[in-house]
């Protein structure tokens, strides 16, 4: 996909994700709406740095470009199933066990810190767990064959790398709901705001995976951001439990991030013009 019509896909989704959020708002509230709009904020924050992971998957296991767009399918199709897996243990946990919140919250405060200021750590795809416990099992070929998961050779199947890299990918993503899922119930606990919100952002991962790949260097400061964004979005979490006080209200927490996002994308563009990019 070219970076235009990317783009033009991005916009699409956008404005999905905005009438949804005007039903929202008609049907629900405005607590409701900006709840909706601040978790859909922060859980597209957290795709673009998914996909940043998705770039060096692909790159590792040299998937031709013509076969991406099978695998990111295939990938978030099984990404909104995970998701909604771990929605539906989260409110359980959080409905029945109060003090998950505070784990919750600790893990959203460590994984920003890590993301912003911790040193970049490298992936290695090949030490994967999972891939490792799939390669005992099952025979997997050097060679791609077209857009194929799986061939047969001599009566043996085998799975192709396209599968390989798929299953690395859905793995991975299991990493990323760690920070995903605690991140939106630090705004909402409200299942359906959870879920939806969720599944709107990661709908339109395809399109902005080839967006990203075509300007990922210019917003290099971009993972920064996200990742204060975790830590401001896990204290949000804490301080009412420490002190019913101390609430944020949700209003003020959307005007934080999205103040912290644009500030990261300026950095970013305000960096690579001083380096000449």
């Amino acid at each position: 996909m070219s970076p235009k019509k990317a783009l033009k896909w991005v916009i699409f989704w956008i404005g999905i994700a905005l009438v949804f959020n005007a039903g929202v708002y008609y049907f629900l509230g405005q607590q409701k709406a900006i709840e909706f709009l601040t978790g859909y904020i922060i859980e597209e924050s957290l795709s673009v740095d998914n996909l940043f992971v998705f770039l060096v998957l692909f790159k590792y296991f040299k998937i031709p470009s013509h076969a991406q767009r099978r695998v990111l399918n295939w990938g978030i199709v099984g990404v909104i199933i995970l998701r909604g897996i771990f929605i539906l243990l989260g409110s359980a946990l959080v409905s029945n066990f109060g003090f998950v919140l505070f784990i919750f919250g600790a893990i959203l405060i460590y994984s920003g810190y890590q993301m912003a200021f911790g040193k970049e750590k490298e992936i290695h795809p090949e030490q994967n767990p999972v891939l490792r416990l799939f390669k005992r099992f099952y025979k997997v070929t050097t060679d791609y064959h077209g857009e194929k998961f799986f061939i047969k050779k001599d009566g043996v199947k085998f799975a192709t790398p396209l599968f390989v890299c798929l299953l690395v990918i859905e793995s991975t993503d299991l990493v990323f709901a760690v920070d995903s899922i605690p991140a939106i119930f630090a705004i909402t606990t409200d299942p359906f705001i959870v879920f939806s919100s969720n599944i709107l952002a990661v709908l339109g991962l395809r399109s902005m995976y080839f967006l990203l790949a075509a300007i990922a260097d210019k917003f290099e400061f971009v993972k920064k951001g996200v990742g204060i964004i975790l830590c401001y979005v896990g204290v949000k979490m804490l301080l009412p439990m420490i002190n019913p006080m101390w609430h944020i209200p949700v209003f003020i927490s959307l005007i934080v991030i999205v103040s912290i996002l644009a500030l990261s994308v300026l950095v970013s563009l305000f960096l690579n013009k001083s380096k000449g990019k």
